[in-house]
């Protein structure tokens, strides 16, 4: 492939050599540099791009691609664009064949929700036939093959990567998890979404290496709606109309709101031994009645996005009855079978907002008690600490405060965090930072009626302490718990 190819979507700028030149590979990770690559210098958190120039031309780099001025060797063409994480997008688009234009890409953008709801809308179109493609925090499927995710939204280059495979693999349609950060570091840029979906806006991912303030926030998952052909939100959410305020595309909405174009009524709660769940019924533009096997409001949110979805997919109102009934997704209020008196559950809720949504909705159910254990990461923002105390503290019988991924924090320095914000209430507590003693201890003193939940860690399989992640699955945590206390 000729670089001009490569570039026919961008303007840019001939510094050295000829954008005529043929390309081997592209590519943004030095190491992985060969003979005729394109290197697009990125300028990351960790590293830059542009200090790798000489190292990259030693390799037989034919071309690399900047945003500021560079000293490169003779022989090597440069080219200069305004910015090279938007170039790395259209590049990879054009070097895989622009994959995306070949099925329909569904985007989903939110606080919470995103996950539960990609795996609702894939079971609800596979139950009709389609063949569909995942990208998500969790994993990307492609086909039968399942890989473990690093990033909610990949980088450019992987994603136009997993969309040449989908199609290879005979997909039709995509849906992915669009972050904020993906958003804002252009992951996504070039990509014409057939739908995009708004869930609902919350403050997190505020901080140092995520977002300045509650606006950029804002107007980083705005960016999706200029991006999309259709754009499908939740008119209950405060922020609907700022995310939707510069949208290009057609609006559909949902919610609980008369104003909603496809709204859910008459809903109620289904509580029966080992079992919470929902049901309402779906007015305006479909007509039906649903049940679904996960508790609450939020879940009813969910539900009517996946359903809002699949209309514009003609999917008849049976099939996504039946699909909704069997979609369940790992770490998303996955219940796990360890007493006959109890309830125990695991759940990805790790920021404030979906913490007080979760637990909310199990009050809804009159537990005995709600028991509630939790940590927080390292190395993010102190106030999500507090927060997630202060809503632990007012909505829980129990809290115990535990570790999470302390990543380069001490855990203890964490656990006073929680400790500031349980200070705030009246809630009961108890600090055990070995998560696995925690979990014995959840489960030792789990008394009749109780609905005890393990949340933060959801899918993740590891601890993350001083740089390393360390394996850690709580499904294995609570069967040797189980074992032991049998002993």
């Amino acid at each position: 492939m000729k670089l001009n190819k490569l570039l026919e979507r961008l303007e840019y700028t001939v510094l050295q050599g000829s954008d005529e030149i043929p390309i081997t590979t592209m590519i943004n990770d030095s190491r992985k540099v060969e003979e005729g690559s394109a290197f697009v210098c990125i300028s990351g958190a960790v590293s830059d791009g542009h200090e790798f120039i000489t190292e990259v031309a030693e390799k037989g780099a034919a071309a690399v691609i900047v945003e500021r001025e560079v000293q490169a060797p003779e022989g090597v063409t440069v080219i200069r664009v305004a910015d090279t994480r938007y170039a790395l997008a259209l590049m990879s688009a054009a070097y895989f064949g622009y994959p995306a234009d070949k099925m329909k890409v569904i985007g989903i953008t939110g606080t919470k929700g995103k996950t539960t709801t990609t795996y609702m809308i894939k079971s609800i179109l596979e139950d009709t036939g389609h063949k569909v493609g995942l990208i998500g925090t969790i994993e990307a499927i492609i086909g039968d093959k399942k890989i473990p995710a690093a990033n909610t939204t990949p980088e450019s280059y992987t994603i136009h990567k997993y969309f040449a495979e989908m199609a290879e693999a005979g997909c039709d349609s995509v849906v992915m998890e669009v972050s904020s950060q993906g958003l804002m570091l252009h992951r996504t840029a070039g990509i014409s979404f057939e739908i995009g979906i708004f869930t609902n806006l919350g403050r997190d991912h505020i901080g140092p290496n995520e977002h300045a303030d509650f606006e950029d926030y804002k107007r980083c998952k705005g960016i999706l709606f200029t991006q999309c052909r259709l754009g499908i939100a939740n008119v209950d959410d405060e922020n609907f109309a700022d995310v939707f305020k510069n949208a290009t595309c057609k609006t559909e909405t949902f919610g609980f709101s008369e104003k909603a174009d496809l709204r859910a009524t008459e809903t109620h709660l289904v509580s029966k031994p080992g079992y919470l769940g929902v049901a309402y019924h779906v007015s305006g533009l479909m007509d039906f009645d649903v049940e679904i096997d996960i508790p609450g409001t939020f879940s009813v949110y969910n539900s009517l996005t996946a359903i809002a979805v699949c209309r514009h997919f003609d999917v008849p109102a049976d099939s996504i009855k039946k699909a909704l009934k069997k979609a369940q997704v790992k770490g998303r209020i996955e219940m796990i079978k360890v007493s006959d008196d109890f309830t125990l559950m695991i759940d990805y809720a790790h920021n404030a907002m979906s913490l007080q949504s979760l637990l909310t909705t199990l009050k809804e159910y009159s537990p005995a008690r709600l028991v509630c254990l939790f940590g927080c990461g390292g190395n993010r923002s102190r106030e999500r600490r507090y927060e997630m105390g202060e809503v632990s503290g007012n909505l829980a019988d129990l809290t115990i405060i535990t570790s999470d991924n302390p990543r380069f924090e001490e855990p203890q320095d964490i656990i006073d965090d929680i400790k500031t914000g349980m200070a705030k209430t009246d809630g009961k507590y108890v600090e055990i930072c070995d998560r696995k003693e925690a979990i014995k201890y959840a489960i030792e003193h789990g008394q009749k009626g109780d609905v005890i939940v393990l949340a933060g860690k959801g899918h993740e399989d590891y601890q993350e302490i001083k740089g390393v992640k360390h394996h850690m699955d709580e499904r294995e945590l609570i069967a040797q718990v189980l074992e032991e206390l049998r002993g």
